[in-house]
């Protein structure tokens, strides 16, 4: 059977954090290995993990952010394939059997990824159509947001060889940077069904922390168009993506008055017409 690597990236999440490695834990296929990367937690994370887990892989590391944590799991992981899990999420019991059992069936792909049951608040909500998952060639329905969930997808460790890994200059959609990059050049493989219980609603996360999350993703709309390689119709679709968020960028700016963002945006525009 195929090896696999789990990689859970942490900053203080010592009230989730046992949630998300038990669920690792009672996989009816047991993963090979367990890498937590703490990320310079200040919660006593650490002390916790040592006294309840010790036979856990550990790493710590200097606060330096969620790309740098997952990055740094991966590059220690053991496995052939890489199941990356966020510390505030949990897997559903059979999500790395029903995977294996998909890629068993269809060697040929590279990544695999499924459905998800959304918490918010303690309460079930159900998902809206733009966040609807699918496989194949989705490099086109990747350009709007982020169409896979970090926390559902196992990943063959050649990918990273291939296009990279997380890019740690990006404080936040560093997920949906590396989804493009991925969805350009492979397909990928979807299970129709939920594997992961998401939680969402609390402080910390990244899209409450930061104001304009579509700058990042223009960021990764503009890399992934100027590495190239793309076809005909993709480049067509991510430009077009591209300047959309740009003109709703500076609409923004231009409402507050924000000089330095109409300048940049501005110029990206003049670049990319």
């Amino acid at each position: 059977m195929p090896s696999i690597s789990v990689i859970i990236p942490t900053y203080n999440r010592i009230e989730t954090l046992p949630r998300a490695i038990e669920s690792v834990m009672v996989q009816t296929h047991p993963a090979n290995e367990l890498i937590i990367v703490d990320d310079g937690s200040t919660d006593g994370t650490v002390a916790w993990l040592g006294e309840h887990y010790p036979q856990i892989k550990l790493i710590k590391q200097q606060n330096s952010g969620v790309s740098a944590a997952r990055n740094r799991g991966i590059e220690v992981a053991s496995g052939e394939w890489i199941a990356l899990l966020d510390s505030d999420d949990e897997w559903l019991p059979k999500k790395l059997e029903k995977q294996l059992a998909l890629l068993a069936s269809e060697p040929e792909f590279k990544l695999v990824h499924g459905d998800e049951i959304w918490i918010r608040n303690g309460v079930r909500v159900n998902q809206m159509k733009k966040h609807s998952k699918k496989g194949g060639w989705i490099f086109q329905d990747c350009l709007p947001l982020c169409a896979i969930s970090p926390s559902a997808v196992m990943i063959h460790r050649s990918i990273f060889d291939d296009v990279g890994l997380f890019d740690e200059t990006l404080p936040a959609c560093e997920d949906y940077d590396l989804w493009l990059r991925i969805t350009c050049r492979y397909p990928v493989l979807y299970c129709d069904q939920p594997l992961i219980q998401k939680y969402g609603g609390h402080e910390d996360q990244l899209s409450r922390k930061h104001w304009g999350m579509d700058r990042f993703r223009i960021q990764a709309l503009e890399r992934v168009l100027e590495v190239g390689g793309l076809n005909e119709s993709d480049h067509a679709a991510a430009l077009k993506m591209m300047l959309g968020k740009v003109k709703v960028v500076l609409g923004g700016a231009r409402k507050r008055n924000n000089d330095n963002v109409i300048v940049t945006y501005e110029a990206l525009l003049v670049r990319w017409r």
